[in-house]
């Protein structure tokens, strides 16, 4: 019997889904990176060997290993040569810094580290030292490799949790997310069933292989058995050299990656920045409407966008052939197998792309109600057509280039500085980064007067990852309060602020 993508979905575990798609085309590319190429059937042979490797060097299956690695080839092979074993993964975003790094890994109690020595300027190994990390091993050329003799049996169990991702959620510290190869295959299922590709297609990934969305992708290029463009570093317009070369026909990544794309076409109207390029198609972010017609019109390609985040990679998902009033106001439709319900106006989940909790079980416990559905956090309601909408948020996130920022995080490092009575850090409209962080301060009296440099100085010297840096800043006589508790009512900053010019200080 012929494989379909379909049949290939039920593959218990990631390796088995590998493992039967390099079956069926070992010599078919599947990661196109520079000048190499690697097909199906090498990442599951050279995946083994460095499956060996890391058995040699004493990883077994449950052992925990976190990985910091930039999207490339190798880390593909690391992470399902960590799938060959059976080991717990921990992805970590490369652009975090010691406090996030060392909270996750502690948290997950991590027996290996995997950096990839020094990137972009920035020592990992030294940090991952500095942090008091276990087994720590550089990854970035090379790999460690053995005979796979050694191995044992592939794993079977796709419900065991094998997945640790991060997300920063509404708290200061980030949140452990529990995922199974199972919740990962239904959310790249969910997303490949929602684009219908091709054997034809050439997809991309210019976004970090750490996120969520990584396995998510990667899942959809298993699926249906066509190749994916990484790129390490991700800047238009030199990234557009590769996507000509490798004849890309799927892009996208989130509304940053839209807004960047139709930048460069309006630097050549009529003339295709990729010729080949079909359909560009994303989440992470917010999308205004006003864009996906910008993008339709000047750039002549689709746009389908959806709804996603670290619980549940894939929630819904715009159709190729839904409306063009469907594809600029919705976030799509859910696919079979997840349910959606919308309580007090708060979209809720159900269904196999739901990861299994967090690590702390107390915030298990808070996160889904008595029936088993996850408590988003999202307002929206569903569309008589089945499209979701959604209409705000009832968690205080910034969602900036598709990555959570926590206003708390910010705010209790800014509470701190002797200049800063009080502050409110919100997230307000963007078309190019979805939002931008904002941070309103109301001054001590006799303060020296506050500038955004000072501040970004400030949190850059207490670690605070670059992407959640304050892009404006805002000094008020005071922040606005209700009048009972005194809490600030930040919806009033976002309404006083949003249709505002950024102002230089």
């Amino acid at each position: 019997m012929t494989e379909t993508p379909h049949s290939l979905s039920s593959s218990r575990t990631l390796w088995e889904l590998l493992d039967r798609r390099a079956d069926l085309a070992p010599d078919r590319p599947l990661f196109l990176q520079e000048h190499r190429t690697l097909t199906f059937g090498a990442l599951r042979a050279r995946a083994e060997r460095v499956a060996a490797g890391l058995y040699d060097m004493g990883v077994r299956p449950g052992t925990v290993v976190a990985w910091q690695l930039p999207t490339r080839v190798e880390t593909a092979v690391l992470s399902f040569a960590l799938a060959r074993l059976g080991a717990v993964q921990t992805p970590v975003i490369p652009f975090y810094r010691d406090r996030e790094v060392g909270f996750a890994l502690r948290e997950s109690k991590a027996e290996f580290f995997a950096v990839p020595g020094v990137w972009r300027g920035f020592d990992h190994t030294e940090m991952a030292r500095r942090l008091g990390a276990k087994g720590v091993f550089e990854a970035y050329d090379g790999l460690p490799e053995g005979d796979p003799a050694v191995l044992p049996a592939p794993p079977t169990d796709g419900t065991a949790v094998r997945w640790i991702y991060w997300t920063s959620g509404t708290t200061s510290d980030p949140k452990g997310v529990l995922h199974t190869d199972r919740s990962l295959i239904a959310g790249g299922s969910c997303l490949a069933h929602a684009l219908r590709p091709t054997a034809a297609d050439v997809g991309s990934i210019a976004f970090p292989y750490a996120h969520i969305g990584g396995p998510d992708y990667t899942v959809m290029l298993l699926l249906y058995g066509f190749p994916a463009v990484l790129f390490e570093q991700f800047a238009l317009p030199d990234a557009l050299e590769e996507y000509r070369e490798h004849g890309v026909t799927m892009a996208g990544g989130s509304t940053a990656f839209y807004s960047m794309f139709l930048a460069e076409q309006r630097g050549q109207p009529g003339d295709p920045v990729i010729p080949t390029l079909r359909l560009l198609a994303g989440g992470g972010a917010p999308k205004p409407p006003e864009l996906y017609h910008a993008v339709v019109r000047e750039m002549g390609v689709r746009l389908t966008h959806g709804y996603g985040m670290t619980e549940v990679p894939m929630i819904t998902m715009g159709a190729p052939d839904d409306t063009p009033e469907e594809l600029a106001t919705t976030e799509g439709r859910p696919p079979e197998g997840m349910e959606v319900r919308i309580v007090d106006g708060e979209v809720r989940l159900r269904g196999e792309a739901v990861c299994r909790g967090y690590l702390d079980p107390a915030q298990t416990a808070e996160a889904f109600d008595a029936d088993g559905f996850l408590r988003t956090g999202d307002l929206g309601h569903l569309t008589s057509s089945g499209h979701l909408v959604l209409t705000g948020r009832l968690k205080d996130v910034i969602i900036r280039k598709g990555e959570n920022v926590s206003a708390k995080e910010i705010e209790d490092l800014l509470h701190a500085h002797p200049a800063v009575g009080d502050v409110a850090v919100i997230g307000l409209p963007d078309a190019e980064r979805g939002e931008r962080v904002c941070a309103v301060v109301e001054q001590p009296p006799g303060a020296e007067v506050l500038t955004l440099a000072a501040v970004t100085s400030y949190l850059r010297a207490e670690g605070l990852s670059t992407h959640k840096l304050p892009e404006r800043l805002e000094v008020v006589d005071a922040l606005p309060r209700n009048e009972t508790l005194r809490k600030v009512l930040k919806y009033k900053l976002r309404e006083r602020y949003a249709g505002t010019a950024i102002r230089e200080r």
